[in-house]
C-alpha cells in the first residue's frame, strides 16, 4: 500500500494566503475591535477630535470628530475593519448621525463574541441569541418612540431638541442653539419633502460661527460680467452649458497660412460672425439672464451686455445643477428651438456682499423651499467641520419629518434595550440566555464610554441608571454637562426613533456577520509583467 505524504496540501496558487478557524476568527475580532477603539473616544458630548492629515505632499489636514469621516479618511487592510467602515458609511448615507455609535457598538458585540468564544460556545448560538435579543430591543425602542407630529408646536420642540442633541457632540456644540434654529428653519421650508438638495451650503472664511444664518433664496458664488446690469426683476434665466470662446481656431495643432494680415483679420472676422450668430439664437429665447457652466469670451460678454442681458459664467457644475432644480430650468447646450427649451425663472437677481466676496442672490425662485445656509469661520478647518456637523443635523431633521418618532438620548435607550434583553435572557433556557446577556452588556458599554470620555465616574453612574431602568423609571438617562443622571424629557435629549433603530440593526447585523467567519482566503497578487510595449 502506497504511504500517504503527511505534508500539508497546498490548493491554493503560490501567493496566495489563507487563515483557518481560530486565526481567521481572532483576526476578525482583532480588526474590528480596532476600529472600535479608534473612534471610541470622539463618541458623546464630551468626545475627543481627531486630526487626520493625508499623506501627499502639501497634504490636507482635517480636524473632525464625525465617525463616517475618520474612518473614510483611513486606509484599512483587515477584512473585518472593512465591514465595519462600510457599515458606518451606510450609516452616514441612510440617516446621517450615529456613525460613531453603529461601529462601537458592532465592536463591543464582537468583544462580548470573543469571550464567548473562549468559552467554547459556538458561533450560531451566539448569532442565535443575539437575533432574539436584538428583536426584543427592536420592540422595546419601537414601545418606547413618541410621535408629536399632530401637534405642531411640540413637534417643532422635539426637531429643535433632536437638532441641539446631535450638534452637542459636534464642534458647534457652543452654538447648538442657534444652529439648531437654523437647522430646522431650513429643513422646515422643505414641508416635508426632505430633498436636501435645496439647501445649499456656502462657506465664507472670516467672522465668526455665530455670523453664520440661513437665506432665503439661492446664492451662486459667482459674478456678474462687465458692463451689464447688476440688478433684475422678474428674471427668465436660460442655464447653458455651452462653448462661448469660439472666436479662436480651435483645431489642435491647426495651421492657417495667409499672405496678408487682411487674410487673418477676415478669419477673424468670420469667427465673430459666428459667435454673433450664436448670440443671437440665444437671445431669441427672450431671455433677460444666460448662466453658463464654462467661460463666457469678451466679445460674446459685450454683446449680451448691449441687449441688456446679465451674463454669468463658470458656475460650477454642481452650482448649475442646483439652480436648474431650483429655478425650474432645464440645462440646455443646442439653441436651434426656443419652443422646446424650459427656462428658470424669479422674482429678482442682485449682487450681495459676504465678508470680502461679491455673491449673487436669486430670491423668489420656482422652488419656493430653496435657502442657503452660509456658514463663516476663522479657519477653512472650522469651515469645514461645521458643514459636517451642520449636514448630519440636517439629515437626522429630514428623517425625523419622514418618520416622527422620537426616543430619548444619553444613554437612556440603550439601557432601556439591555434591561429588556437581560430580562428576556432570564427567561430563556439553555446556551443562547448567555449571548443575550453579552448582547444586554454590549449595549451598556454606550453609556459607559460616552461617561468615560467626558471622565465621570462610569461605573457608578451606569449602576445608577440600570437601577434606575430597574425601577421602570424610563426616561433616566445621563446628564453630561453636571455628571450626574438625569431626566431626558426635562433635559430635552432626544434623538431620533430611525437613527437609533438603523444603529441597532447595523451594528447586530455585522457583528454577526464577521462571527460568522471561519475562514479568511486572501488571493494571489498580480504578477507585474515587464512592459515591453511604451505608448
Amino acid at each position: 500500500m502506497a504511504s500517504l505524504s503527511m505534508a500539508p496540501v497546498n490548493i491554493f496558487k503560490h501567493g496566495a494566503d489563507e487563515e483557518k478557524a481560530e486565526t481567521a476568527r481572532l483576526s476578525s475580532f482583532v480588526g474590528a475591535i480596532a476600529i472600535g477603539d479608534l473612534v471610541k473616544s470622539t463618541l458623546g458630548p464630551k468626545g475627543m477630535d481627531k486630526i487626520l492629515m493625508s499623506g501627499a505632499k502639501g497634504g490636507t489636514v482635517t480636524v473632525t470628530n464625525d465617525g463616517a469621516t475618520i474612518l473614510k479618511a483611513i486606509g484599512v487592510d483587515n477584512p473585518a475593519a472593512k465591514v465595519l467602515v462600510d457599515m458606518s458609511k451606510v450609516q452616514d448615507d441612510e440617516v446621517g448621525d450615529g456613525t460613531t455609535s453603529v461601529t462601537v457598538l458592532a465592536a463591543e458585540l464582537l468583544r462580548e463574541a470573543e469571550l464567548l468564544i473562549a468559552k467554547k460556545i459556538h458561533p450560531q448560538t451566539i448569532i442565535s441569541g443575539w437575533r432574539k435579543a436584538t428583536q426584543a430591543a427592536r420592540d422595546a425602542l419601537k414601545d418606547a418612540a413618541v410621535d408629536h407630529s399632530n401637534d405642531s408646536a411640540r413637534f417643532e420642540e422635539d426637531l429643535l431638541n433632536i437638532a441641539r442633541t446631535t450638534l452637542s457632540s459636534k464642534l458647534l456644540t457652543h452654538h447648538k442653539d442657534h444652529f439648531a434654529r437654523l437647522a430646522v428653519n431650513a429643513v422646515q421650508r422643505l414641508k416635508g419633502s426632505g430633498n436636501l438638495e435645496a439647501i445649499h451650503v456656502i462657506k465664507k472664511l472670516g467672522g465668526s460661527l455665530t455670523d453664520s444664518y440661513l437665506d432665503e433664496g439661492f446664492l451662486l458664488d459667482k459674478k456678474i460680467g462687465v458692463n451689464q446690469p447688476k440688478r433684475l426683476e422678474n428674471v427668465k434665466i436660460l442655464i447653458a452649458n455651452t462653448g462661448m470662446d469660439t472666436d479662436k481656431i480651435k483645431i489642435f495643432g491647426s495651421r492657417v497660412r495667409v499672405d496678408s494680415t487682411a487674410k487673418v483679420a477676415e478669419i477673424e472676422m468670420a469667427e465673430k460672425e459666428k459667435m454673433k450668430e450664436k448670440v443671437d439664437r440665444i437671445l431669441k429665447h427672450g431671455i433677460n439672464c444666460f448662466i453658463n457652466r464654462q467661460l463666457i469670451y469678451n466679445y460674446p460678454e459685450q454683446l449680451f451686455a448691449q441687449a441688456g442681458v446679465m451674463a454669468i459664467e463658470h458656475a460650477d457644475f454642481a452650482g448649475v445643477e442646483r439652480l436648474a432644480l431650483v429655478t425650474g430650468g432645464e440645462i440646455t447646450s443646442t439653441f436651434d428651438h426656443p419652443e422646446l427649451v424650459k427656462l428658470g425663472h424669479c422674482k429678482l437677481i442682485e449682487e450681495m456682499m459676504i465678508g470680502e466676496d461679491m455673491l449673487i442672490r436669486f430670491s423668489g425662485v420656482a422652488m419656493g423651499e430653496a435657502c442657503t445656509v452660509v456658514l463663516r469661520g476663522a479657519t477653512q478647518q472650522i469651515l469645514d467641520e461645521a458643514e459636517r456637523s451642520l449636514h448630519d443635523a440636517l439629515c437626522v431633521l429630514a428623517q425625523t419629518v419622514k418618520e416622527p418618532r422620537t426616543v430619548y438620548g444619553g444613554g437612556c435607550s440603550e439601557m432601556l434595550m439591555a434591561k429588556v434583553v437581560t430580562d428576556l435572557a432570564s427567561r430563556t433556557p439553555g446556551k443562547e440566555a448567555v449571548a443575550m446577556e453579552s448582547f444586554a452588556k454590549a449595549l451598556r458599554m454606550l453609556p459607559t464610554i460616552i461617561a468615560d470620555n467626558a471622565g465621570y465616574d462610569s461605573a457608578d453612574l451606569v449602576a445608577q441608571l440600570r437601577a434606575a431602568h430597574q425601577e421602570n423609571k424610563t426616561t433616566v438617562g445621563l446628564n453630561m454637562s453636571e455628571g450626574t443622571v438625569g431626566n431626558m424629557a426635562e433635559l430635552g435629549v432626544t434623538e431620533s426613533f430611525q437613527v437609533k433603530r438603523q444603529v441597532l440593526l447595523s451594528a447586530s447585523e455585522a457583528a454577526e456577520m464577521i462571527l460568522r467567519v471561519d475562514n479568511i482566503i486572501k488571493a494571489a497578487p498580480r504578477k507585474r509583467v515587464p512592459d515591453h510595449h511604451p505608448c
